[in-house]
């Protein structure tokens, strides 16, 4: 086994998605952790706050809260779980991941670490990591700070002994008691016999020691993903534009990629709830157009709504809700080269449908009507049926139809028993005898500039019942016509690409 170890030495700091900065957080009037600008300016951990007030006046101080710390692993536990299905929490800021089984997927040991680093990055957590056979081994040299990929049992070994007997942390009194002994690195510690060892600092630093030298079994919980995706974060201050809600809205998608992932499921539908400091709550939907579980392709969408967004309150706490799932059914890599996921026609059509408004944006499918204005209809992109579908089975077989209908069919002069359109038209096929509509009201039917159009949908009315004999008839332009004739002449009713 092989434990990827991810250390969050400024969890308490990090949680917080919307900090300022110079930044610390306190607990019992000291410092616990402080960001890089503080730190610059002589703020340290364990210090008074009036000393750390005293050297950056203008330091941001934040009181540690142990639930948001709490959520804020879990959710990073959720995010692991693109990367193996087996995580584990170790509180109060260490995440660890097997993932000996996983290389091959990822194209490498040092692949996976790469990705993971630059996913906690995109995340702006700061991370000490580790890889090691045991997990209590990458854990202590994750904290440490390591950096280093050790795959066998003996480079692991070595690592330790060169760690200091405070990294594990084993509390003041053994730790008093080792620098009474003058023990500072682990490897002197485990150079003493183990019974007297075991009495001075205690069993359960020595069973530690064990399980980290992988003398001793180490079973570890696995992290067990939540059932059903819903995750609210805490805004330290009031947000008033939409715009700035992206970064902490990037946290919880990165979250929620990792849950589908481990879960195995797509979306479809989610939300965002936003809640305001006067107590209401704004939600905003994300539909997609085929069901997604990739993390860019969500911020990208969250991006365009909040975009056109204009927020009736300040927001003091964002969440989100996942309403529609399904299972994922895994795909088989291609022998070809393909399109990256995410950059289809479906993802374009979605992200034009956040940005113009769900109405603005829709593809034309076919109804099983014979009459051309009634023959179509528009659609959401992500309510398209295939062609397949036996409700679009009403156009006969072989017959040609235009891309692009008049809104009104426009009559046409006749000469000699011939239509003409730009001079006189050939006809170039043989009629065609569409004869439907007659359980429409408004059986008169108005074929010239007569139609009225529905005010809901826009589609011409009172076409009721028609009798016509249409034509593909082309000019001396060379453009090509769809005509049709009925009892009051000749008529244009559609154009040819």
């Amino acid at each position: 086994m092989l434990w990827l170890a991810l250390h969050f030495p400024l969890l308490p700091l990090e949680a917080l998605p919307l900090r300022q900065s110079p930044s610390a957080v306190v607990s019992r009037g000291r410092v616990l952790c402080c960001d890089t600008l503080a730190a610059r300016a002589g703020v340290r951990d364990g210090q008074r706050l009036s000393t750390a007030l005293g050297l950056q006046p203008g330091l941001a101080v934040f009181e540690r809260d142990t639930q948001l710390e709490c959520r804020a692993l879990e959710s990073l536990a959720c995010w692991a779980g693109r990367f193996t299905p087996t995580v584990s929490v170790s509180e109060p800021a260490t995440l660890l991941l097997e993932i000996a089984g996983c290389q091959r997927l990822f194209g490498g040991l040092e692949a996976i670490v790469d990705v993971v680093q630059a996913g906690c990055a995109a995340q702006s957590y700061s991370i000490g990591w580790a890889v090691a056979p045991t997990p209590l081994a990458a854990e202590w040299l994750a904290r440490a700070g390591a950096g280093q990929v050790l795959r066998d049992i003996p480079q692991m070994r070595q690592a330790l002994a060169g760690l200091s007997c405070a990294v594990p942390d084993w509390g003041r009194d053994a730790q008093a008691r080792l620098d009474a002994f003058g023990l500072s690195r682990l490897g002197d510690l485990r150079a003493l016999p183990s019974a007297g060892l075991r009495q001075r600092i205690g069993p359960l630093a020595l069973d530690a020691l064990l399980r980290a030298w992988g003398e001793m079994p180490d079973p570890r919980r696995n992290f067990v993903f939540p059932e059903q995706f819903a995750q609210k974060l805490e805004l330290p201050a009031r947000i008033e534009q939409a715009e700035a809600l992206v970064f902490a809205g990037q946290r919880l998608f990165s979250a929620f990629a990792g849950w589908l992932q481990g879960r195995q499921l797509l979306v479809r539908v989610c939300r965002l709830q936003l809640t305001h400091d006067d107590a209401s709550q704004t939600d905003l939907p994300l539909r997609f157009a085929e069901p997604a579980a990739d993390e860019g392709r969500f911020v990208r969408l969250l991006r365009e709504h909040l975009g056109r967004l204009l927020l009736r309150a300040p927001v003091e706490a964002i969440a989100l809700l996942a309403d529609e799932l399904q299972p994922s059914s895994g795909t088989t890599a291609s022998l070809f080269e393909q399109p990256r996921q995410g950059e289809g026609t479906l993802v374009c059509l979605e992200r034009l449908q956040a940005r113009l408004g769900g109405a603005a944006v829709q593809v034309l499918g076919a109804k099983a009507d014979y009459r051309p204005e009634c023959a179509s209809s528009g659609h959401a992109p992500n309510a398209m049926v295939s062609a397949g579908d036996p409700s679009l089975t009403g156009l006969p077989g072989g017959a040609q139809r235009p891309l692009w209908l008049l809104p009104v069919p426009q009559a046409l002069i006749e000469r000699h028993g011939c239509p003409y359109w730009h001079g006189a038209l050939k006809l170039l096929s043989r009629g065609e005898r569409l004869e439907s509509g007659w359980w429409d009201e408004g059986e008169a039917a108005l074929s010239g500039g007569d139609a009225v159009s529905d005010n809901k949908t826009g589609k011409p009315a009172g076409i009721g019942d028609v009798r016509r004999d249409y034509f593909v008839a082309r000019n001396p332009l060379g453009q090509w016509a769809w005509v049709f004739r009925d009892a009051e002449g000749w008529f244009l009713h559609g154009l040819f690409a």
